[in-house]
């Protein structure tokens, strides 16, 4: 138990700093990772965004201090987020966890090699974007990142510096969202639970320790966001979580077959 506590403790740890430079990957690695120990998509999706909550509140709180969030971006996108990502919830705990899983291996290894594509892509800058873009973009992240267990960055924030977004502003927003985020579906994955929705939900408790160790780990680096997001080379950076995630899904992978 121990052992798992003091693993999941350093993903969680470095999981949160590259989220923090990057705006995405937390969810993404710690996902990889649990799901990589033989946990079912939906159990590793739970775990993840209870770990979450702690750690984007620390981190949206430092992106706020750093004055890194554009609000009239925030208020179009974390309720469209948070639509998306209940939506997401209901259904993943509807179906079978050994169904879901090589779909969600599948996702998360193109996630990877979307990062790697980013890593190398030339970006127009752009002034603001237009509600009509980002209201779906959010939903569809909002979604993805239910079903994943993460993908709430990838899928929002490089769409959002893809077309043209300030880097620093992009990532602070995001992240700050993603709190609202992970707090509406943690409350859907509780009430699956309390009404007996989600079927496979007995196990969670044997998770304990590895969600415990994302958690603190996570919550150490957190306020660390805002700093590393300005200091840290992202393209190197989303290099090697491009390379790590994509490794972690061949394993699963293998492991299916």
């Amino acid at each position: 138990m121990e052992e798992s506590f003091l693993i999941f403790l350093f993903v969680g740890f470095l999981a949160q700093i590259v989220d923090g430079a990057l705006g995405m990957a937390y969810g993404v690695v710690s996902s990889s990772v649990l799901m990589s120990f033989g946990v079912s998509p939906a159990a590793a999706s739970a775990s993840v965004h209870a770990a979450e909550l702690f750690t984007t509140a620390a981190s949206s709180g430092s992106h706020i201090w750093h004055k890194n969030v554009n609000w009239r971006l925030f208020r179009i996108l974390a309720p469209a987020g948070i639509l998306g990502g209940v939506i997401g919830t209901y259904v993943l705990t509807s179906i079978d966890g050994e169904v879901l899983r090589p779909l969600v291996a599948a996702y998360l290894s193109a996630l990877g090699l979307y990062i790697l594509y980013r890593a190398y892509r030339a970006i127009t800058p752009i002034d603001q974007h237009k509600a009509g873009f980002v209201a779906p973009l959010g939903a569809a992240g909002g979604f993805m990142d239910a079903i994943g267990g993460g993908g709430w960055g990838p899928v929002v924030t490089t769409g959002l510096i893809g077309t043209g977004g300030a880097p620093r502003e992009m990532i602070g927003t995001v992240n700050t969202a993603e709190f609202f985020l992970t707090a509406a579906v943690s409350a859907a994955f509780l009430a699956a639970i309390l009404t007996g929705h989600w079927e496979e939900a007995d196990g969670l408790a044997s998770y304990a320790w590895a969600v415990g160790g994302l958690i603190l780990g996570g919550v150490l680096a957190a306020p660390l966001a805002g700093y590393v997001t300005r200091i840290l080379p992202q393209r190197a950076l989303m290099v090697a979580v491009g390379v790590l995630i994509v490794g972690l899904a061949i394993y699963q992978t293998v492991r299916l077959l």
